[in-house]
């Protein structure tokens, strides 16, 4: 009995030396970690296998802690493969929430946007505020006041649905009224074929056909007053040899000069075609790639009344009218619209480095007719514009992002990106309008638009333009005076996302 007891404490000494180390291990092991703890016990067997006891009871009692620590293994093998088929469950479940899951994206230049995971759908929330000092000189009434005014506050909706439609939806609440800008779809069949409808700009001025939030000016040149602004139709567009030609073509209800519509009042319907080539676009010298030309003509009828003439006015950076036609709204005293109505020009623009030049000349020829008497008037307009970034960025068509955007603790580098900016531009009527058709006394033959200022891009989002603009005018006053020239200075604090 005693020595039975003592070989009983033997063998547990011995196995106690072998396999204290290993159980240790086994324990210190994470308890939810069954791979790391079967590990273990399996280097504690081959132990045990290549050190067991020499006696014959104690190899027996080592051989019942083998069979013991071997049906531990087997159970904790077992747990482990439980787990590992559980956490591929909850992978393959995780991969197929992925793939219908929406994505939400925050960009500063692209606004807000949720996408689905398969890219078929997506909707985006942009938008942008404009609001502007307009500082004239007001001795008289015809320069209008010195204001502040919110000249655009333009929420945009955009989406996309199978990766082929495209819809915007974009209001304009500016100057107090509420105004649908754009409501369009797009349908994308080819890079060289698609077809968009709804209400937009007109394809024809490359001043025009420029964001509101990418213009060099606070406002738009002279050659604008002529070219349409956004009208309801159907066009067709797309790129061509390999992205260096891009076509426009549609057909509108048609506007005057410078207008934007809603609805078509007569039957008859513009024609709008444009074209514009990069031809350097895929040089390997960067020297002429921002070159691009392009030619654009509308055609169409325009037809008024005494009450509705179909006429334009056209208006100076102030938004203050200088030419009108006679309108005393009886059949005899109004100027009306009486047939024919296009439009003609070229257009390009050059950018090279922080250089940018842009260019435009436009004529329009509308039939008109002042009660029995008939004729017509050629207006035309041209602009050059040029602009260069002092602080290096390059210039482009559209806009400029600043390499440092502002901020108040860079070490001097985050300022933004500074532009320097200059147009001189011309607008004039036929001499023979003032026959019949319009009053020297109150409508001016030609204007001289001349405007220099600044561009501080703080980044990507925010920019201030600060401007002086002179208009000069010829004819335009009682007594065949001339109007008195315009000067301000105008200011502009814009936010965009």
């Amino acid at each position: 009995m005693r020595t039975k007891f003592l070989r009983s404490i033997g063998t547990g000494v011995i196995v106690g030396s072998l396999i204290g180390p290993a159980v240790a291990r086994a324990q210190d092991a994470a308890p939810d970690d069954p791979a790391a703890r079967a590990a273990t016990l399996q280097q504690l067997v081959a132990t045990l296998k290549s050190r067991s006891p020499s006696t014959a009871e104690g190899a027996a009692e080592a051989r019942a802690v083998l069979e013991a620590l071997t049906e531990r293994i087997a159970e904790l093998d077992q747990q482990l493969r439980v787990l590992e088929r559980k956490l591929e469950i909850e992978r393959e479940q995780a991969s197929e929430k992925a793939k219908t899951a929406p994505s939400v994206t925050v960009s500063g230049q692209q606004g807000y946007s949720l996408r689905s995971s398969d890219g078929n759908f997506q909707i985006r929330f942009r938008g942008y505020i404009q609001s502007d000092g307009r500082f004239v000189g007001d001795a008289d009434t015809t320069s209008g006041p010195s204001t502040f005014v919110l000249r655009r506050v333009r929420p945009v909706i955009e989406a996309t649905a199978f990766k082929i439609f495209d819809f915007k939806l974009m209001p304009d609440f500016g100057g107090g009224t509420t105004v649908l800008q754009d409501a369009y779809a797009d349908a994308r069949f080819a890079s060289w074929f698609r077809i968009r409808a709804g209400k937009y700009k007109a394809p024809f001025g490359l001043s025009r056909l420029q964001s509101a939030t990418e213009m060099t000016f606070i406002e738009r040149g002279t050659p604008t007053l002529i070219a349409p602004n956004r009208d309801l139709g159907v066009m067709a567009f797309g790129d061509l040899l390999g992205e260096r030609l891009t076509y426009q073509i549609g057909v509108f209800n048609g506007v005057v000069d410078g207008g934007s519509a809603d609805i078509d009042d007569r039957s008859g319907k513009d024609v709008v075609a444009r074209v514009f080539a990069h031809p350097f676009r895929k040089a390997q010298s960067d020297t002429w790639k921002q070159l691009g030309v392009g030619f654009a003509v509308s055609g169409g009828s325009q037809r008024g009344t005494f009450t509705t003439p179909d006429l334009p006015s056209y208006r100076t950076a102030a938004q203050q009218t200088f030419f009108r036609y006679r309108s005393d709204l009886t059949p005899e005293g109004t100027t009306v619209a009486n047939g024919d109505h296009w439009r003609v020009g070229p257009q390009a623009y050059f950018y090279r480095g922080p250089v940018g030049l842009l260019t435009e000349y436009y004529v329009s020829n509308q039939e008109l007719r002042r009660g029995v008497v008939t004729g017509d008037n050629a207006a035309k307009a041209w602009q050059l514009e040029g602009s260069y970034v002092l602080t290096g960025e390059d210039a482009s068509y559209r806009g400029v992002t600043p390499r440092h955007s502002f901020e108040r603790a860079t070490g001097g580098r985050g300022w933004g990106a500074f532009e320097l900016i200059g147009r001189y531009g011309r607008f004039e009527v036929d001499e023979d309008v003032f026959q019949v058709f319009a009053n020297p006394a109150a409508s001016a033959r030609s204007v001289d638009d001349v405007v220099g200022g600044v561009n501080w891009y703080l980044n990507r989002m925010v920019k201030i333009t600060a401007e002086f603009e002179t208009n000069l005018f010829d004819g335009g006053a009682p007594d065949g005076g001339d109007r008195q020239t315009e000067r301000g200075v105008f200011t502009r604090l814009q936010f965009a996302f």
